[in-house]
């Protein structure tokens, strides 16, 4: 009787053994990380036994294999005092059997099933089994990696910022994207990806065109600048003279109301330009990410964005900024301009000037917009020529109908998702 209890603890240590390494290895660092900074010893523990992974591994097997063997060298012990030389071969099909379902399967899979939690219960008893086993590991780390080392391989693991942006990612995309927490989290899953974006996203790809930016000569009669201001919803508005790209300062319409207001309502006595700001111009190449920071440095709201030839292509301000994380932001004095119809066929009646960044993140689409920034400028791109109202193309598996055209212009795009995996892509329909 305390030879088979013998062989039963032996398997149930095998069996420990497995499951804490499978735990460990497979628990959530940043779980354990947000865990340790809120105080638990045992998220603790278990960070320091992930800090030294060679080490943990290498003991979690030498105990595995010490149980295992141990296991199996006593039952064969016992199968041959009780069935001759046949029972090496009882042994060995007993062994395997029980050593593969009740010492490596059964633990295995609940450690993956309960990982984190497994890892908190069981960290103490491993960091001790990992400081006894300290000799041993140190000796076999040393040897791997000379071999390795003799091998040109090397031994130290280097992460760029570009992998730790890509597992972020994957890591939103993988537990977010689950279907019984997708709808719940979804706007959430856009904020956290518009984060890691910033740092690729240019203002040129966001910025408000300067077809649609209110401005105001600056030689007109304060009495019409003040009425302009008024009318406008916007509380800054550039100032130009002689061509409307000759952006000559910014006004606040607060600057404006203090000074009708110290006038005592003699308005055509003071300068508006005076009154303005001088104009902020930042290249269309600037990141979000910097442009966020250089508004928080400069404290201001607005910049004017010029391309490489110094000709104004439009605003930028950190409101638009802010939109690219937290979505669309609206208040009482904003212009709702319509944007995105969605029709009764499944399909969506879209204005030409919407960006692909919003389509793609309000609709969970996968538009590519690394060759352009609207979805008109994706059918030009991808039409290789500028459509025909009623012309139809069948690009990325989205079908897209040109409805109406103003010059050169796509102002209103009828776009239809795909319905079915097997839909082709970048034929026209």
């Amino acid at each position: 009787m305390s030879f088979i209890l013998m062989i039963l603890l032996l398997l149930t240590a095998g069996a420990f053994f497995g499951a804490a390494e499978t735990a460990l290895t497979a628990a959530s660092k940043p779980l354990m990380h947000q865990l340790e900074d809120q105080g638990d010893p045992r998220a603790k523990t278990v960070m320091a036994l992930l800090e030294r992974r060679e080490r943990l591994i290498s003991t979690m097997l030498l105990g595995n294999i010490l149980s295992n063997t141990a296991a199996g060298a006593l039952t064969t012990s016992a199968m041959i005092d009780a069935f001759g030389e046949n029972g090496v071969a009882y042994a060995t099909g007993i062994v395997t059997v029980i050593v593969v379902v009740y010492g490596e399967i059964l633990p295995k899979t609940y450690a993956l099933l309960n990982a984190n939690s497994m890892s908190l219960r069981t960290g103490g008893i491993v960091a001790a089994l990992v400081w006894i086993c300290r000799p041993y590991t140190i000796a076999v780390e040393f040897f791997v990696n000379g071999a390795l080392r003799l091998a040109g391989i090397a031994t130290e693991q280097t992460i760029t910022a570009q992998q730790i942006l890509a597992e972020l990612r994957g890591t939103i995309e993988m537990q977010m994207g689950e279907k019984k927490v997708k709808e719940e989290v979804k706007h959430e899953r856009a904020m956290l990806r518009s984060v890691l974006d910033l740092t690729g996203v240019e203002v040129g790809e966001i910025i408000i065109h300067r077809k649609k930016v209110v401005t105001i000569d600056a030689d007109l009669p304060i009495a019409d600048i003040i009425e302009q201001v008024a009318a406008s919803p916007y509380s800054r508005i550039p100032l130009w003279r002689e061509q409307p790209d000759n952006i000559v300062g910014m006004l606040h319409a607060k600057n404006l109301l203090r000074a009708i207001d110290s006038a005592d309502g003699k308005i055509g006595r003071f300068d508006v330009v005076a009154l303005a700001t001088p104009p902020w111009f930042i290249p269309n190449t600037t990141k979000l990410l910097d442009q966020m920071n250089a508004f928080r440095a400069r404290r201001e709201h607005f910049a004017l964005v010029v391309d490489e030839y110094g000709a104004m292509m439009g605003i930028v301000t950190l409101e638009d900024i802010i939109e690219e994380i937290v979505g669309d932001i609206r208040d009482e004095h904003d212009v709702a301009v319509p944007g995105i119809r969605p029709q009764a066929d499944g399909g969506y009646l879209i204005d030409g000037s919407v960006t692909l960044r919003d389509l793609n993140r309000e609709m969970e689409w996968n538009l590519p917009d690394d060759k352009a920034s609207t979805i008109a400028g994706l059918v030009l791109h991808e039409a290789r020529t500028i459509p025909d109202p009623g012309q139809k193309f069948l690009f990325h598996g989205f079908r897209f109908e040109v409805l109406r055209r103003q010059r050169n212009q796509l102002t209103l795009v009828r776009v239809t998702p795909p319905r079915a995996p097997s839909l082709k892509t970048n034929k026209a329909a």
